[in-house]
């Protein structure tokens, strides 16, 4: 990969407990089907070239179409589950020497490209949420249709797990995180079973005491446990204090006229994306009636999506997963 003003050099080790990956006798890659590739090449404009930064590289899916789309895109990839890298490090294996990978959150985007020297940026790429892999793996516990231990951990190597939230935080601190971070609104009701259920180690089990928890009325949209798991994920992973960190770093980092392309899955997530980026476009940030500005706030983002943009229906025939992807794009002033 190269950085302005230099030629190719190896990957300067991230940070603690970050890892760098070249290996390539890891296990095949699983089947991954990246949502709005379409849409996030025609942002990011990789055929001009430059440096990518695909801060929640997966499975590698959005990394691999920018690496094809020509010889002089350069790429560094971010996540934080090491299982991951191992096969997005396989996938990109064709483009070797024109990319990097490294463990560590996304959040910590500015401090690895400042490890690397990086002062070019042409675009960022962020897919958030859970990734396939995770899903599809039932011992990492990301799912309710699959039976497994309440893990839910991006990165194995944090302490807090689903099992010692669902287990051991009280009644309503259970009820507020699950209405907080689910949009649950029978948070209550739940966080009651769940702690008259207790022990609860696995997850087809929270899944039924959700379901029993949760009188059916009509027609279901979605799995009663559905927002449930959501809201464990999240606060399991700080997925959006990490989001509202890596957005404003990722500005920063941009080069003049250089994109930031984010995809999430979730109201909560979307809403962050949105109103930040809404922010960034603006001069200052002072409360309303703060004359004369206090801030010091400049503009750095011109928003491109003025709504989200979403999935096509061709697409969500093939890909079922994406019809819950929003798309919002920005561009560097």
């Amino acid at each position: 990969m190269r950085t302005a003003g230099a030629a190719p050099s190896h990957f300067v080790p991230p940070m603690t407990r970050s890892r760098t990956w070249d290996r390539t006798d890891e296990a095949p890659t699983p089947r991954h089907v990246p949502v709005l590739l379409d849409e996030a090449l025609g942002f990011l404009r990789p055929a001009q070239g430059g440096l990518f930064i695909d801060a929640t590289i997966g499975l590698g899916g959005h990394a691999h179409a920018l690496l094809k789309a020509g010889q002089r895109v350069d790429l560094l990839g971010i996540d934080r589950d090491a299982e991951a890298l191992a096969h997005a490090n396989l996938r990109l294996a064709e483009f070797r020497g024109r990319y990097h990978l490294v463990q560590a959150n996304f959040s910590e985007v500015a401090a690895i490209a400042a490890q690397r020297g990086v002062q070019d940026c042409q675009g960022i790429l962020a897919d958030l949420g859970a990734s396939s892999l995770q899903f599809d793996s039932a011992e990492r516990g990301f799912s309710f249709q699959l039976a497994g231990p309440l893990d839910m951990r991006m990165d194995r190597g944090v302490e807090l797990t689903a099992a010692e939230i669902v287990n051991h935080y009280s009644e309503k601190d259970l009820a507020t995180l699950i209405f907080t971070y689910g949009e649950e609104p029978r948070s209550r009701s739940i966080a009651r079973a769940i702690v008259h259920a207790r022990p609860i180690q696995s997850t087809k089990i929270l899944a039924e005491v959700i379901h029993r928890a949760v009188p059916a009325r009509g027609y279901r949209r979605i799995h009663p446990a559905t927002r449930t798991f959501q809201a464990l994920r999240i606060f399991v992973n700080d997925e959006l204090g990490c989001l509202r960190a890596f957005i404003r770093a990722a500005a920063e980092l941009l080069s003049g006229g250089g994109r930031l392309v984010i995809i999430g899955f979730h109201s909560l997530e979307d809403r962050i994306v949105k109103e930040t980026f809404r922010a960034l476009s603006r001069e200052c940030a002072c409360p309303v009636g703060v004359l004369p500005c206090r801030c010091g706030q400049r503009r750095l983002l011109s928003v491109l999506t003025k709504k989200p943009v979403v999935s096509s229906e061709a697409e969500l025939k093939q890909n079922p997963r994406a019809r819950s992807a929003k798309l919002r794009a920005a561009e560097r002033l």
